[in-house]
């Protein structure tokens, strides 16, 4: 329950810091990133996770699912005091708020063909389907009534505006998943939706107000990492952990992001940053506890790898975004100077 509401606020706040003005004209390739890669970079790991931890193939795909995200609050929080180019910045910051949704689902549905012997691939294509329709339409919704609300409360205290920014989040997020939608993709549609009104006055303090919140989110998952990895237990697959944390960030990645992006105009050295700034953080450990909830066997090992996956992301990844973009002419200084 932690997890979910903390996913709840980084959506909502990354689409309310971007707004729909932004994220439309790299809609194509944040959605293609969003789709293509995280699912291909959850069947690479998923690979490499069958080999590495001797697991059956479907197990190793559900492990390859909680490792195929970028986390939402860690590339908005990149994203905030980075030169990237717009352009680059733009369709990260898209792939973030709608690749988590996309996450959740690849690890529910592993976990109901995991769990439900009568379950297919056509009920996987009719939950997908489900899920993303009737989330997009409830986040398109929510997203309208909370500007219009937002609109009238013009004289009314600052205060009272972070109460129905708060409310329009969780209105639609509980609204979604009651219809049996993804409450995670309605969050981050209606964030957007509101990111896209500059007509209330108390803007500022509302973008504020969550943008604490989603740190505080963020600090949070990170806490309940620590609570949920036993030191002890981080030797038994040290080696194995640590190689598959490699292969996400260095192998399966880069190359499903390449894939994502192959018909889009992004040159060579786009595509590579593209595919290095899919950093890991509070998603996989959300993510991690679902198999948990659910008794999947081994599922326990799971906090482990995310440890290092997390490790790996955050020390080499996320340290060195910035200087690669400088070196492959990525940025905005550099577009400025040619």
């Amino acid at each position: 329950m932690i997890g979910t509401i903390s996913l709840l606020l980084i959506l909502f706040e990354g689409g309310l810091s971007a707004g729909w003005d932004e994220i439309r004209p790299v809609l194509r390739p944040a959605i293609s990133l969003a789709i293509i890669a995280t699912a291909g970079t959850a069947l690479i790991v998923g690979l490499a996770a069958s080999v590495l931890f001797d697991l059956p193939p479907l197990e190793a795909f559900l492990l390859g699912a909680v490792l195929s995200g970028t986390d939402g609050a860690a590339v908005f929080a990149l994203l905030r005091n980075s030169r990237l180019r717009p352009d680059i910045a733009r369709t990260l910051e898209g792939e973030a708020g709608f690749n988590d949704p996309i996450a959740v689902l690849l690890v529910l549905a592993c976990i109901e063909l995991l769990t439900r012997p009568d379950y297919g691939a056509f009920d996987v294509l009719f939950f997908f389907g489900q899920q993303l329709g009737i989330g997009a339409l409830v986040g398109i919704v929510m997203g309208a009534i909370g500007t219009t609300c937002l609109r009238a409360l013009k004289s009314a205290p600052a205060s009272l505006n972070l109460v129905a920014s708060f409310s329009t989040a969780a209105i639609a997020f509980g609204t979604a998943g009651a219809l049996h939608g993804s409450g995670f993709l309605a969050v981050y549609l209606a964030g957007l939706a509101l990111g896209s009104s500059a007509e209330f006055p108390a803007r500022p303090a509302v973008e504020a107000f969550h943008e604490g919140l989603a740190a505080v989110a963020e600090i949070g998952m990170f806490f309940a990492l620590g609570l949920l990895v036993f030191p002890s237990q981080l030797d038994n697959n040290l080696l194995e952990s640590t190689l598959l944390a490699l292969i996400v960030a260095f192998i399966a990645r880069p190359l499903a992001a390449a894939a994502a992006t192959a018909f889009e105009r992004f040159s060579a050295s786009d595509r590579l940053l593209l595919g290095w700034t899919g950093l890991k953080g509070a998603v996989p450990v959300i993510l991690a506890t679902f198999p948990v909830i659910e008794n999947i066997p081994r599922s326990l090992e799971f906090f482990n790898v995310v440890f290092f996956a997390v490790l790996v992301s955050t020390l080499i990844q996320g340290s060195t975004v910035e200087t690669l973009a400088h070196r492959l002419g990525c940025t905005e200084l550099d577009s400025s100077i040619h």
